[in-house]
This record gives structure tokens, C-alpha cells and sequence, in this order.
């Protein structure tokens, strides 16, 4: 191409009026070359050979890089955020159930030591356990100490109830029930395998057998005189009574059964021969 200056020279000048591909242009340049069936397609790789050199190459790395990474990522469902926990699973320890009670015999008395449970309709708040102290009082909500000892559970619970109608509640109904008796312990001692102190059963109140006693102890030595047994109870005056029983004429039914109380010491004499 030659340029005409206003002087009248021409200068030659080789400028090339197709822009420089780049390696992507130019391969769509071979592309133009084949035979297509879609003339839309081919207009389309027309233009974008067309584009300049510089815009074209800015576009294939950052265009091409947004397309692949779009590409590599997939859809996915919105995840949805687990409901919180409900909070309404709190309990109230005013609403626990009291322990098991205890069947009383007949007539039981209530003593030092002895657990009960105490119980008064619609009166969560009240609701409590006590143990008897040496004195036979147990604590009980708003009323404080209480002697329960020597009373039946009936008894007991008409005073329970009368403390707590005189100054607090208007026709209370009021329950006492036995949890537990007191710890009654009884020593063996003499000719037997354990000699030492044991505690009495809670099932059995009113004292346990000599038999079953001598059983706990882990019975007679060979040399044991069951025949010479004694037993050493203290009274309530203070005083001590030894009692002589013949434990094989018990074991073998020949004489009336004797019960070992709280308290009780029994000595099982040596044979002589």
C-alpha cells in the first residue's frame, strides 16, 4: 500500500489490512476452510476472527476461565436447617414419685431411725422424705420437727394432718407411709464360724428366728453346745436378762421358736466332751 503525501511523494508502507490471529483465531480460520452446512455458524467464527488481536486474547482466558468454572459446579438442593430442640422436656423434682413403700405389719410402731414418706393432695411442695433421728422427730416442710416414735402409721398420719390444718391448710389430706426401718443389729458370738454383729432384714420388723440368726453367723463349730445357748437382751429399764434356750431342741421343733430382737447378744456354748 502506498500513501500520497501533500507534496506529492508516495511513501510505501506495508500494513496489512487482516489483523494477526491468534493460535485459538487461527484454528478457527482452519475451520472456515472446511465445508460447513450451517451458515449461521459460519458467519458467527467470521466475526469472531475478525475481532483484534488484543481483545480477543483477553477474552479467551478470563471468559473461558469463568465458563469452565461454572461448569464445574453443580447444582444442589438448599439445605435446610434442623428444627431446635424443644426445651419442654424439663421435669420437676417437686413431682417425683416417692420410693416404694414398705408393707408394715399390723399394729407396726414407728422408732427411731425408721424412714417415711409424707404426702399432702395438691401439695407438690410438701411432698417429702424423712428418716426418724435418736429422738424419734422427723422434719417435715412448714412444720418443722415432729415425734413421730410409738405411733402407728395411722396414728401418724392424723397428727400430720392436724399440724398442718391448724395453721396452713384447710382440709388437708395427708398420707405417711414406711420406707424403710431402722438399722436393728444383733451379735452372735461363742462356738460359731462368724462370730460378729449383723444387721436384721428390713422385711422382717419385729426380729428374726435363733435358727435364722445362727444361719447369718454361719452356724455352729464342731465343738458348738447349740443345747447352751444364751441370750443377753437389755431392757428398757436399763437392765440386762440372760435367757438359757436350748437351740437343738428349737432347731428340731421340740420347744417354741425364739425371736432375736434389736439389740440382742447371743453366746453359743462350747461342748464339754
Amino acid at each position: 500500500m502506498r500513501i500520497r503525501l501533500a507534496c506529492g511523494l508516495r511513501l510505501p508502507i506495508n500494513v496489512s489490512l487482516k489483523p494477526r490471529l491468534t493460535g485459538y483465531a487461527r484454528s478457527i480460520r482452519v475451520q472456515l476452510l472446511r465445508p460447513s452446512r450451517n451458515r449461521s455458524l459460519r458467519i458467527a467464527a467470521v466475526l469472531l476472527a475478525m475481532l483484534p488481536a488484543s481483545g480477543f486474547s483477553q477474552f479467551t482466558p478470563q471468559m473461558t476461565g469463568q465458563i469452565n468454572s461454572q461448569s464445574g459446579t453443580t447444582s444442589s438442593a438448599p439445605e435446610t436447617a434442623a428444627p431446635p430442640a424443644s426445651s419442654s422436656g424439663t421435669s420437676n423434682s417437686s413431682s417425683a414419685a416417692l420410693p416404694t413403700a414398705i408393707t408394715a405389719p399390723p399394729g407396726y410402731q414407728l422408732s427411731a431411725n425408721d424412714g417415711i414418706g409424707v404426702e399432702v393432695f395438691g401439695e407438690e411442695d410438701l411432698k417429702t422424705t424423712a428418716r426418724l433421728n435418736s429422738e424419734g422427730n422427723a422434719s417435715l416442710p412448714l412444720l418443722g420437727s415432729v415425734h413421730l416414735a410409738g405411733l402407728t402409721l395411722t396414728q401418724a398420719t392424723t397428727r400430720v394432718t392436724d399440724l398442718y390444718a391448724r395453721d396452713y391448710l384447710v382440709n388437708p389430706k395427708v398420707n405417711v407411709t414406711l420406707l424403710g426401718y431402722a438399722r436393728r443389729r444383733f451379735t452372735v458370738l461363742g462356738q460359731i464360724n462368724k462370730p460378729g454383729s449383723y444387721e436384721m432384714p428390713e422385711t422382717s420388723p419385729g426380729g428374726i428366728d435363733l435358727m435364722e440368726a445362727i444361719a447369718m453367723a454361719g452356724g455352729y463349730t464342731r465343738i458348738a453346745a447349740p443345747e447352751r445357748t444364751s441370750v443377753r437382751r437389755h431392757l428398757a429399764n436399763g437392765a440386762d436378762q440372760i435367757m438359757r434356750v436350748n437351740a437343738k431342741r428349737v432347731e428340731r421343733g421340740q420347744t417354741a421358736n425364739f425371736r432375736i430382737q434389736d439389740g440382742d447378744s447371743i453366746t453359743v456354748g462350747e461342748s464339754i466332751f
